[in-house]
């Protein structure tokens, strides 16, 4: 596994890609977000010296890469396309072996997904695809289940388990399957109310780790709460606190799960009150403990790593 970042705005992966990677056809090499607050330097450091990256000389890598902005706007340039901007909702595809550059504007910073991948089988698919140099800027809108897969191939980063090309795969090719649905499907449009309720899901996801009180977040996207509501829970089935909260559960599994951090420095992590509200919010929402989610997962993660 390559080098990790991590704090409230950037968190990226290198990764190492073996010969078994190679002889699957199609491999991820890197994955990551990174949030640019305005006035903020860009790139960020700490990159490996195959990534280096200036902004006015640009670069050329050797992988394909997707990279999709979900807040902030900022401009692109490449061989095949004059300088554009790109804002909200933009998603940008690079090209191997093709120079580029692409910044936020400063006064705007913005915030990016990225994965960049390579391969034979990527090759056959992008030839002659919906994928190609004379569009690389494509009209997305906020989609929280794009978001989701970013953070899904970053948690499969951090894991670093056995096989995890073959899951960064499937999660690639749900991307640009889902991308294409969008992108080509003439008839969608999405309307206003569908992207207030879209950028709601996707602030929470973002803040998954903070607490957020919906009366504010429906403030800071300029709608009254009221409203807000209810069309939140007609669009998702949940009510804005409680959507929240599940977002926070699911996180919540995941690392006690996936990590070693103790009970206590979970519930931290997640901004609970406290520790004793944790678990009973836990034990409620799950039926479980936080400790006996974990050696249940733990056991279940074992049994299927080293089948009999």
């Amino acid at each position: 596994m390559g080098k990790n970042s991590s704090d409230s705005g950037i968190e990226f992966k290198y990764l190492i890609v073996n010969d078994m990677d190679r002889k699957y056809g199609m491999w991820v090499n890197t994955v990551g977000y990174q949030s640019i607050t305005p006035g903020s330097p860009y790139p960020l450091k700490d990159h490996p010296s195959s990534y280096f990256f200036n902004t006015q000389k640009g670069r050329v890598l050797r992988e394909y890469q997707l990279v999709y902005i979900t807040k902030g706007r900022g401009l692109f340039t490449s061989d095949s396309t004059p300088e554009k901007q790109v804002c909200c909702g933009r998603l940008m595809v690079l090209f191997p072996g093709e120079w580029y550059t692409y910044r936020p504007l400063t006064q705007t910073g913005w915030n990016e997904y990225y994965i960049g991948f390579e391969g034979p089988q990527i090759d056959t698919l992008i030839k002659d695809s919906f994928l190609n140099r004379e569009n690389q800027i494509l009209e997305v809108g906020l989609n929280e289940e794009l978001v989701t897969l970013f953070n899904r191939a970053l948690e499969v980063a951090e894991a670093d388990k056995i096989s995890a090309q073959q899951y960064f795969s499937g999660i690639l090719m749900h991307m640009i399957d889902l991308i294409l649905s969008i992108s080509k499907n003439k008839a969608f449009e999405m309307g206003d109310i569908d992207q207030e309720i879209e950028q709601a899901k996707i602030l929470m996801n973002e803040n998954v780790y903070k607490t957020i009180d919906p009366e504010e977040l429906a403030t800071k996207l300029n709608i009254s709460y009221s409203w807000f509501r209810k069309v939140f829970k007609d669009y998702t089935g949940y009510a804005p606190a409680k959507y929240f909260q599940e977002l926070k559960l699911r996180k919540t599994k995941q690392l006690l799960v996936n990590t070693s951090q103790s009970i206590k420095e979970i519930a931290f992590l997640l901004d609970y009150t406290s520790t004793e509200h944790f678990y009973t919010l836990f034990k409620k929402n799950t039926g479980f403990t936080p400790t006996e989610y974990r050696n249940f997962g733990r056991e279940s993660s074992a049994e299927e790593t080293n089948p009999e």
